[in-house]
């Protein structure tokens, strides 16, 4: 498959439609090798990789649950059921995590630029692989309570928590901006 067509035919599948098997350690790090591919301004490497497998992903659930309850006494059952099994889809997440260096001549958000494109670059090895992969964030990613469980410096940031796994079923396509409505000339 060319780049182009590779590009054209990537999409997000749900993380609940992920299951096992998802990539061995030799995979895996044919897959972090390609992530780690991305402009770097200042070869400063402004991220890590945090995983999270086998039943790590069912207790960080358990804690997610927990944190909810705090954050919210008053949230539904299915609310709660819900973070308790985000993680426990995709055999494996790899979190991404921004190690950002303040006041370098590299600003901060070119550091954060830079590890997003290390998501998306892993969400592509992953399908490259034959692998189904999602980038999810959502509140545990910015909480400070779970950020401290994951192990987070001061200077670091969770960009996103990437399942990976083999789909379950066919992903949906969805409809796609056309770039002719968001693309305009600087004329001078």
């Amino acid at each position: 498959m060319d780049l182009l067509t590779a590009l054209d035919a990537r999409r997000s599948v749900p993380s609940r439609l992920l299951a096992a098997p998802g990539p061995n350690p030799e995979q895996l790090l044919q897959l972090l090798s390609a992530a780690v591919r991305v402009p770097d301004h200042g070869k400063l490497a402004p991220w890590r990789f945090l995983t999270i497998t086998g039943q790590t992903r069912l207790e960080l659930g358990n804690l997610l649950a927990a944190r909810a309850l705090d954050r919210d006494p008053q949230a539904a059952s299915a609310v709660i059921e819900k973070d308790r099994l985000r993680f426990s889809f995709a055999p494996l997440i790899v979190t991404v995590i921004a190690k950002l260096t303040p006041g370098h001549k590299v600003p901060e958000q070119e550091q954060l630029l830079s590890g997003g494109a290390v998501c998306f670059a892993l969400l592509q090895a992953a399908q490259g692989l034959g692998f189904a992969a999602q980038w999810l964030t959502g509140w545990a990613a910015y909480d400070p309570v779970i950020t401290a469980r994951l192990g987070l410096a001061d200077n670091e940031r969770v960009l996103g928590f990437i399942h990976i796994g083999t789909a379950s079923d066919t992903a949906p396509e969805r409809e796609r901006p056309d770039p002719r409505t968001l693309t305009s000339e600087l004329r001078l």
